[in-house]
C-alpha cells in the first residue's frame, strides 16, 4: 500500500482527469468524425461521454473496496502478490507506450506549426527539463499545474465563438441523415478522446473527499463532452461537409480567418497556447508510468526512474526518427490496449469484487 502524503482537491481531481482527456485529439477528432458519420459524427460524441462516465462510476464503486490504496494495492489485495505484480507490469508498459506516442507527437506538432526547421531531438529535449521537473514531485503538484493550466487556457475558448460568424448551420440538418450506422462506426473513433478516466484507479486513494469522487468523474467527464461537442459542431458548421476531411487539424484551420492588427497568424498564437494543453496530457501518463515502475521496484522515489525514462525517449529519436505515419500507426497499436483497460477491465473487475463480497457475506452468515 502507498504511503499517501500528498491530498489532491475536488476540483484539481476533476481538472485532472479532464486535463488527460484532452489531449492531441481534440485537434483531428472532427476530421475523423466527418469521414465516419459527416455531420451527424457529433451524436457520436454524447453516446461515447454515457459509456465512459458509466464505466467511470464503476471505477469509483472499485475503489471504495479499498479505498486507500491504488488499483496496484486493490489487483495485490484481491488477488496476490504475482497477479499484483503482473497487473503492474500491465499498466506501466501500457501508460509507456501511451506517454511516447503522445510526448512524441507533442514534439511533432510543435515543429510542424511553430518551429519547421529546429530538430525533432532539440524539441525533445527542450520538452523533457519542465517535464521533468514537474513530474519528479508528488501528485498534488501535477494537480495544481493542470488546474492553472485549465484557468490559464480558458480564454481559447471565446476565440471560436469569432468564426461562428461565418457558419452555416443547415450544415448540420437533416440529423440522422445516413441512419445508426455511421453513427456507430464513429463511436470507436470517439470512445479514444474519453480514455483518461482510467487515471481514476490511481488518484482516488488521495482525493481529500473521496465521498465526492463520483460526482467529480461525472463532472470531468461532462466537461470533456462540453469541449469536444463545441469544437466538433462548430468546425462541421464552418468547414462544408466535403471540405473539413481535407484538413488533417481542422480546429486550427478555422482559427485563420480572424485577424487582428496586432496579430497576423492568430491561429500559430493559439497553438502555442494549446501547448500547455496537450501536455496536461502527457505529463498525467508519464507520471503513471513511473509511478508504476517505481511500485514495481518497491521504491518510493519515481524521479530516478523518470530520468531514465526521458533518457529513453532521446534514445529513441536517434534511433528511430519519428514521423506522423508512424506515430499513427503506435498509436493504433495502443488504442486497443486503451479500451480493454479503461473500459473491459473495470466492468470484469467490478463483477469479480461484487461476487467476491456477496460470497464473503453469506459465508459469514
Amino acid at each position: 500500500m502507498i504511503n499517501i502524503k500528498n491530498k489532491i482537491t475536488q476540483m484539481q481531481f476533476i481538472l485532472l482527469i479532464h486535463g488527460v482527456q484532452m489531449g492531441v485529439g481534440v485537434l483531428t477528432l472532427p476530421r475523423e468524425l466527418a469521414e465516419k458519420a459527416g455531420t451527424d459524427g457529433w451524436i457520436a460524441i454524447i453516446i461515447c461521454w454515457f459509456f465512459s462516465t458509466l464505466t467511470s462510476l464503476i471505477i469509483i464503486q472499485i475503489m471504495k473496496k479499498y479505498p486507500d490504496g491504488t488499483i496496484l494495492d486493490l489487483l495485490t489485495h484481491y488477488f496476490g502478490k504475482w497477479i499484483g505484480r503482473a497487473g503492474t507490469i500491465i499498466f506501466a508498459l501500457y501508460f509507456a507506450i501511451l506517454t511516447h506516442v503522445l510526448f512524441i507527437r507533442e514534439a511533432l506538432f510543435i515543429q510542424a506549426w511553430i518551429l519547421p526547421r529546429t530538430n525533432i531531438l532539440i524539441l525533445i529535449l527542450l520538452l523533457s527539463i519542465p517535464s521533468y521537473l514537474i513530474v519528479r514531485k508528488n501528485i498534488s503538484i501535477l494537480a495544481r499545474y493542470s488546474e492553472f493550466v485549465f484557468f490559464m487556457t480558458l480564454w481559447s475558448i471565446l476565440i471560436y465563438l469569432i468564426p461562428m460568424k461565418h457558419a452555416e448551420w443547415l450544415h448540420l440538418l437533416p440529423i440522422l441523415k445516413e441512419g445508426w450506422v455511421p453513427i456507430f462506426t464513429a463511436v470507436k473513433t470517439a470512445i479514444l478522446s474519453f480514455i483518461g478516466f482510467e487515471m481514476a484507479f490511481f488518484i482516488y486513494p488521495f482525493l481529500e473527499k473521496k465521498e465526492k469522487a463520483s460526482i467529480g468523474i461525472v463532472v470531468a467527464n461532462t466537461l470533456s463532452l462540453l469541449m469536444y461537442l463545441m469544437l466538433t459542431i462548430g468546425a462541421f458548421v464552418f468547414f462544408s461537409p466535403d471540405e473539413i476531411t481535407i484538413y488533417n487539424e481542422p480546429t486550427i484551420i478555422i482559427l485563420k480567418v480572424i485577424e487582428f492588427e496586432f496579430i497576423e497568424r492568430l491561429e500559430i498564437v493559439f497553438f502555442s497556447f494549446y501547448i500547455f494543453v496537450i501536455s496536461t496530457t502527457v505529463l498525467p501518463l508519464m507520471f503513471m508510468t513511473v509511478f508504476c515502475t517505481s511500485q514495481l521496484a518497491g521504491k518510493q522515489d519515481h524521479s530516478r526512474h523518470l530520468a531514465w525514462f526521458l533518457l529513453f525517449e532521446c534514445v529513441f529519436i536517434v534511433l528511430f526518427p519519428p514521423t506522423f505515419d508512424n506515430n499513427f500507426l503506435i498509436q493504433k497499436m495502443i488504442d486497443q490496449a486503451g479500451l480493454i483497460l479503461a473500459f473491459a477491465f473495470p466492468i470484469c473487475l467490478w463483477g469479480y469484487v461484487w461476487l467476491h463480497g456477496l460470497f464473503r457475506r453469506r459465508a459469514s452468515k
